[in-house]
């Protein structure tokens, strides 16, 4: 008697319900999961299965940031492709506010001539609301430099921006939403385990000073070997890697055998 059955940040599975009702608490007080409505941006974006014309790509991004949206723990919506129109995606936007408690969208974050995210948020707070509005950055890290944040609506609704490179946009999931995700949730573990490797590759690996770069790479046994190259391009490398190498912004080369930090992605 007295003895505390359940600790805050539980999740709530068959056998924490069974023990709830067992010590006859009826009702308690949670976290629901978050609901994350994700959308892509650009005009050059087709829904797979459909025909690829000239200038046009599949659009990869939606799919993989719903579903690691679901791996994180929320409950994940996926919205279309939005074409490079800043009306068009301040209205879908708006239509999604009614259920999302985060947004997150990728691509139109650069200094590009078709950067609509930045052109559509940009002015987005609200002048009675401080510290609202969305900002724009660019991150000493590589893949994933250029970044949004900020709130939206009525609700101030967080949103996070993500840039469009594939690689970049999931890099900058694992770090930024991923996070963000398991914090609504209330959970403790809100970050990917971390641990130290070593290295094991033909050559060393090379990285821009004043940039921390995170290499996809496939880690087993205490060993990291690099999958494909540091293009954010690169999905096939990118779905046969399960951790990030960490290089620090002052380390501008990484030898083979030396231990590194890694990030375990599964």
């Amino acid at each position: 008697a007295g003895d505390r059955v359940l600790e805050a940040g539980t999740v709530l599975g068959p056998p924490q319900i069974s023990l709830l009702a067992a010590v006859g608490r009826g009702t308690v007080r949670v976290r629901p999961r978050p609901r994350v409505v994700v959308l892509s941006t650009g005009s050059e974006l087709v829904q797979p299965d459909e025909p690829l014309r000239p200038g046009q790509i599949y659009d990869s991004n939606s799919f993989a940031l719903t579903a690691a949206a679901r791996d994180a723990g929320a409950i994940a919506y996926r919205v279309g492709a939005v074409a490079d129109d800043a009306e068009t995606l301040r209205d879908t936007i708006e239509d999604q506010l009614v259920r999302a408690d985060l947004m997150v969208t990728s691509g139109g974050v650069s200094v590009g001539a078709y950067d609509v995210v930045k052109e559509a948020l940009s002015h987005a707070g609200d002048e009675d609301e401080p510290g609202s509005g969305v900002e724009f950055r660019r991150l000493a890290m590589q893949p994933g430099k250029p970044q949004g944040f900020g709130s939206i609506g009525p609700d101030h609704t967080p949103l996070l921006a993500l840039p469009g490179n594939p690689v970049s946009s999931y890099v900058s999931f694992e770090l930024f939403v991923r996070p963000a995700i398991r914090t609504l949730m209330g959970l403790k573990d809100v970050h990917r385990p971390r641990v130290r490797a070593e290295l094991r590759a033909e050559k060393a690996l090379t990285s821009p000073k004043g940039r921390r770069q995170f290499l996809r790479g496939r880690y087993a046994d205490g060993v990291v070997t690099p999958v494909g190259g540091a293009g954010s391009h690169l999905v096939a490398a990118l779905a046969q890697a399960n951790a990030l190498v960490v290089v620090p912004e002052d380390v501008e080369d990484v030898a083979p055998g030396t231990e590194v930090e890694v990030v375990l992605l599964g």
